[in-house]
């Protein structure tokens, strides 16, 4: 498995790592499997608790427009 550091927007971290869909629409959880499937991720982890979860504003995340995000590991399935 390989991993990478992302800017992972604040408004997907409850869908990436619990499932909850509250608050996003159908297109928006569509491109998000989208690119889980196309990219191969197998686990998105966030920092942990002793780590710092200070959110920050990129203009360029991991997906979707400039936004609020926060630095995640993503592992990825080699194929």
């Amino acid at each position: 498995m390989e991993t990478s550091v992302e800017k992972v927007p604040t408004y997907l971290m409850g869908y990436l790592i619990n499932g909850d869909t509250t608050g996003l629409t159908e297109q928006e959880i569509n491109d998000v499997d989208d690119l889980l499937r196309k990219q191969g991720v197998e686990l998105v982890c966030p920092p942990s608790s002793d780590e710092n979860w200070e959110p920050y504003f990129s203009s360029c995340p991991w997906m979707g427009m400039p936004t609020e995000v926060v630095d995640c590991t993503i592992v990825y399935r080699i194929t």
